[in-house]
This record gives C-alpha cells, structure tokens and sequence, in this order.
C-alpha cells in the first residue's frame, strides 16, 4: 500500500519541531544526531537560488513567518534537484534515505539517513541526488536573518 505525503499543519510541525529539539539533545547522548553536511572547507560561493523555485516539483513551503521557512521535500531514487541555495537550516528526516550533495567548486559529500535523524546544516548551495534506493521525505526549517 503506498501513502501519500500529507500537508503537516502548523501544530504538528510545532510538535514536531519541539519533538525534534528533544530527540537532538538525546540523540547528542547516544551519538544518533548527524554530523552537519557542510560543504568542504573553502568550497567556492554560488548564486543563491530559491529551492522553492528551481524546484517547485520537490520543495514546498509548509510554513513561514519573520524568523523560519519550513520546507518539505519529497523526491524519488534517481532524482536530482537544481543548483540552489539553502540558509542555515535544521533537517529533520522523515523516512530512510540515502543522498549525494554536489557542492558549486564541483566536490561531493554523500550519507545515508534514517526517520527520525535530525542534523544541523549550515547556510549553503549545492545540487542534491537521491542515490539510494527509497524515496526522500524531509522537513528544513529554514532560519532567518534577524
């Protein structure tokens, strides 16, 4: 039986936000959090296109106000995103999934995810590939400028 992805409202991704940060600072003690998936260091700056918009198919906006977006994306083995450009954001994966990031100096980084996992990713562009064999389901929330 195959599901399809709801729309989360905004008390449930409130709950899961602060679900989230709990399950952060437990993870930190049992080592399940993931490390950021930061581009290399000196890894060259790109334009900053809206994911939203250079890929409306994947990435759509659940939430938004002065201080956060929040993003789902959804997307299936073999799919690749544009160039764009993400804030510091928090992800928070919501299904199994493996990926690669192909950072704008031409240098990769690939991880694999479990549901559940969640990692701090710092401000960056990239293309992204689902490498694996499942489908994606995250949620990003975006932090804003102050």
């Amino acid at each position: 039986m195959t599901t399809t992805p709801t729309r989360p409202s905004l008390l449930a991704l409130s709950v899961l936000l602060l679900a989230s940060c709990a399950h952060r600072a437990s993870s930190a003690a049992t080592g399940r959090a993931q490390a950021p998936m930061s581009p290399p260091p000196g890894a060259a700056s790109a334009p900053r296109p809206d994911p939203t918009v250079t890929d409306p198919d994947k990435y759509v906006a659940v939430m938004e106000n002065e201080r956060v977006r929040v993003l789902r994306y959804h997307d299936e083995p073999g799919a690749r995103t544009h160039p764009h450009h993400h804030p510091e954001s928090v992800l928070y994966a919501l299904s199994a999934f493996r990926r690669r990031l192909t950072f704008p100096d031409g240098t990769t980084r690939e991880r694999e995810f479990k549901a559940g996992d969640v990692m701090w990713v710092p401000a960056q562009s990239h293309i992204g590939e689902n490498v694996g064999s499942t489908p994606t389901e995250v949620l990003l929330v975006e932090l804003k400028s102050r």
